[in-house]
């Protein structure tokens, strides 16, 4: 059999950088700055600035940075219903109830697999404390179309890192948002981190307070002096120096990363039983996943990895029909197009890191399966 196809391959991205990475861990070893610090400072300065927003706050994990962006708009408006998507990672939903509000789960978009704007317009109300529209797979919901006068939007960005909307960036379409840079990411740490980015002064230095377990820190030292409750969820400080580095290759990955994806719209196009992600509708598409839809989607799945090319389901279940949400009493038919998207994607290798040959055979094998 031939070599294997990886859903991801970090591998051979560190392999790219492994003097550089080698290097600066050991700059963190020598200072003995571990938490916080300069070079998470370095990576908050550069990060905002690649993605062109003016604040960014290095948290603990993706995760938290959903959190601690709701924990701050339950703290200047108030707890209430956040709309969100049933159809995305747990950590979404997670978050919400975590941070002391309720959720609102509406229907989703058949072709983005984004949030219904249409669906969200008639589930907002008076009770309603923000928008939690998530990116999913790299491509920017309809944000215009889910804006609700004074309604904060709080972006979930975990998989956008660099996307764009209407000539705007994922990360300042809204009050807030949440990136993760979970391993696996397009820009991803060698552990967990995550970052909350913000168009505004004070929401930045509110998510620094409640990142540090919510004390009121002065510019250039601790003060022991705690105003609110807060978590802690410091992003450390070798984490920070891995994304510092890996974010001078970002671009370059992402091209990659587009270019695959480019390859297989044109490839894929035609097979019956087969729909490929359409084109971005209002900006760039950042491909986090190359999810298509697929008829006999499980099967197709096994065929792919008797051939050694391994993908995977993103999401195999919805979140209104998890365990974990039964108290909420929503049942299976609640969400029909999230339900059908949980049956039908399949994310198929299309990291920076793929060989044109590698790309040939995903959709050779993907042919041989639908008889094209």
């Amino acid at each position: 059999m031939p070599d294997p196809i990886h859903l991801v391959d970090i591998a051979q991205q560190h392999a790219e950088l492994d003097a550089e990475l080698r290097a600066v861990l050991g700059e963190v070893i020598e200072s003995g700055a571990f938490v916080l610090g300069k070079y998470v400072a370095a990576f908050e300065e550069a990060f905002a600035g690649t993605l062109g927003v003016p604040h960014a706050v290095g948290v603990n994990s993706g995760t938290d940075a959903l959190l601690l962006a709701l924990d701050a708009v339950r703290l200047q408006y108030g707890p209430g219903e956040v709309i969100t998507t049933p159809f995305t990672f747990f950590a979404t939903v997670e978050s919400v109830l975590q941070a002391g509000h309720t959720v609102r789960f509406v229907d989703i978009d058949a072709s983005t697999f984004n949030l219904d704007p249409d669906a969200t317009a008639a589930a907002h109300g008076s009770n309603t404390a923000a928008v939690l529209p998530v990116h999913l797979y790299g491509q920017c919901a309809d944000v215009d179309r889910l804006s609700f006068g004074d309604t904060p939007i709080i972006e979930d960005a975990a998989q956008a890192v660099g996307a764009t909307y209407k000539g705007r960036p994922a990360g300042g379409l809204g009050l807030a948002a949440g990136f993760s840079f979970y391993p696996t990411k397009n820009l991803g740490a060698m552990g967990d981190a995550g970052a909350v980015t913000t168009n505004d002064g004070e929401f930045a230095a509110l998510i620094r307070s409640l990142r540090a377990h919510g004390e009121v820190r002065s510019e250039t030292a601790r003060t022991y002096h705690y105003e609110r409750l807060g978590r802690n969820s410091r992003l450390d400080a070798f984490q920070a120096a891995v994304l510092t580095v890996k974010l001078t290759r970002w671009a370059h990955w992402q091209d990659a990363r587009n270019e695959n994806a480019a390859f297989y719209d044109e490839a894929l196009a035609g097979i019956d039983g087969l729909t490929p992600p359409p084109p971005a509708r209002h900006g760039r598409h950042v491909y986090h996943q190359y999810a298509v839809r697929a008829q006999r989607r499980d099967d197709l799945k096994r065929h792919l990895a008797d051939g050694g090319v391994f993908t995977n389901v993103f999401y195999p279940q919805t979140l209104h029909t998890q365990p974990a949400m039964a108290r909420h009493g929503l049942t299976e038919g609640a969400f029909p197009v999230a339900e059908q998207a949980t049956r039908e994607a399949l994310s198929l290798p299309v990291h920076a890191h793929l060989t044109a040959a590698d790309r040939e055979r995903v959709v050779a094998e993907i042919r041989a399966f639908y008889g094209a």
